[in-house]
């Protein structure tokens, strides 16, 4: 495989296009044929949104409408001259954790704020501005973390979504900073392979707070069932991972030794290495499906060896370009909502146990997928089952995993009494003794204003997934105000 380099060119791996090609040929040989008396109005339907009459209120969540209400129109009416909006939206929220673990410390007093502005210039013109301000004051009252890690964490301005929208006939364009969501399990991220995520909490914060905006042009195609997506982003927004000595930073070795890091080199952030990617989708009979390829500077960090052998141990973060082909497929059993993704990913470095290979390192494919089931139970308690799975298809024993890494989690929401709703979250391995356990109270106490408090508990080895963090246990509590 050659990347896309500055002086090279690209190309795509075999596996990659043949992957893409059979989907996309499954998507165009099923598209029903429809007349001009089947045309809607630019919206797509999902098939995941409840009952048939609650379907066709719905407009489906990847359209660029779903921040804007819209009012049906009756052609028997005169119409009314159009008027530019715009509106306010925002939150602020305060956060407070403490970490159980030994040594117990008080880790996180939060205040974040965010403000929107969103607009209608013309009934095909639509904008949207909003910014974000995090300041950590424990960083302030307490030295417990190293300087890089205060520094990292005290004060931080946000951009957040600013983009413009314009509709034309069939087309919608957003230019802008903006999210691109192509996926939506519970509690980890699979074929959600567009956005960047601040991981310095790791997968705790709600997906909103997490996911980082992208610097995109995105194109829209939608005709009856059928919905077409293309984007190109010329300077790619990668992780937050946060530093050395944080309590969620995701670099551990399988053994105790000294470690030093470089700064992190984000170096191959640039135009000659621009993400782009395009997303089909269709609706037949009920079924809700997708297909997508997206090349990308890999938003995932991974850590390089800078030291030989004899030398102490030194790593450095870096992106590497890495091929993701993969698909999504929703449908509405009546008693139950199934939902699945599957994502193929070539090119990606994963950290070995020896030091030998050149910069500790090896290449391994993979093949991500994920299975799940919404269920309403009585008194209106959300369940939701999933099963997810990872190969690795070149395998190197040296690696920190398995061949095939399985894992599940169970999703329990409901009212308790009165304003008061509880959830439970437990994502387990099914390789080795390791899982998260989160459990939630919240109190809508006002409107606007709710309280919550929780648990984020970790077991596993010190090079899993969850268990990497098993001295990161916590409790915690938010006070959220809304407008």
């Amino acid at each position: 495989m050659v990347l896309n380099k500055k002086d090279s060119p690209m190309t795509v791996p075999s596996s990659v296009v043949a992957v893409l090609a059979s989907l996309l040929l499954m998507l165009w040989g099923t598209m029903p044929e429809c007349d001009a008396a089947d045309m809607d109005s630019g919206k797509r339907l999902p098939s995941f949104m409840g009952n048939q009459a609650d379907v066709n209120q719905v407009a489906q969540a990847f359209t660029l409408d779903d921040l804007f209400e819209e009012n049906s129109v009756d052609s028997s009416k005169p119409q009314q001259p159009f008027h530019p909006t715009a509106s306010w939206r925002g939150f602020s929220q305060l956060e407070f954790a403490e970490t159980i673990a030994n040594p117990k410390h008080a880790s996180k007093l939060r205040l974040r704020s965010e403000l929107s502005n969103l607009g209608q210039l013309s009934p095909n013109i639509k904008w949207k501005l909003s910014a974000r301000v995090d300041y950590d004051a424990i960083h302030d009252i307490s030295d417990f973390y190293p300087r890089q890690v205060r520094g990292d964490h005290r004060f931080e301005f946000f951009l957040r979504e600013n983009y413009l929208d314009v509709s034309a006939a069939d087309f919608d364009f957003r230019i802008g900073r903006q999210h691109i969501v192509w996926g939506e399990m519970v509690g980890l991220f699979f074929a959600d392979v567009v956005s960047a995520k601040d991981m310095r909490e790791f997968v705790l914060p709600d997906f909103d707070i997490m996911r980082i905006p992208q610097w995109a042009v995105r194109a829209e195609y939608t005709k009856n069932d059928f919905h077409a997506d293309l984007i190109w982003i010329p300077f790619a927004s990668l992780d937050e991972v946060g530093r050395p000595g944080g309590d969620f930073y995701p670099f551990k070795l399988p053994f105790t030794a000294p470690v030093s890091f470089l700064k992190e080199d984000r170096s191959g952030r640039n135009i000659s290495n621009s993400n782009y990617g395009i997303r089909l989708s269709q609706l037949i009979n009920g079924w809700d499906v997708s297909a997508f390829y997206y090349h990308s500077l890999d938003a995932t960090p991974t850590f390089h060896q800078i030291s030989q052998p004899w030398e102490p141990l030194l790593f450095q973060a870096q992106h590497n370009e890495i091929d993701q082909a993969g698909g999504t497929v929703t449908k509405d059993l009546g008693p139950a909502v199934l939902k699945g993704e599957f994502v193929y990913t070539h090119g990606r470095r994963f950290n070995v146990a020896r030091l030998a290979p050149p910069e500790g390192l090896v290449q391994q494919d993979t093949i991500d997928y994920a299975l799940g089931l919404d269920f309403t139970l009585p008194l209106d308690v959300r369940m939701n089952l999933q099963f997810f799975q990872r190969a690795y298809l070149n395998y190197d024993r040296d690696i920190f995993q398995d061949r095939l890494e399985s894992g599940g989690s169970i999703f329990l929401q409901g009212d308790l009494w009165r304003n008061f709703q509880g959830q439970i979250l437990l994502i387990h391995s099914f390789n080795r003794d390791e899982w998260m356990l989160r459990p939630r109270l919240t109190w809508n106490f006002s409107k606007n204003w709710k309280l919550a408090a929780g648990a984020d508990i970790f077991n596993g080895p010190a090079t899993g997934l969850l268990g990497r963090f098993n001295q990161s246990d916590r409790v915690y509590t938010e006070l959220r105000f809304s407008f």
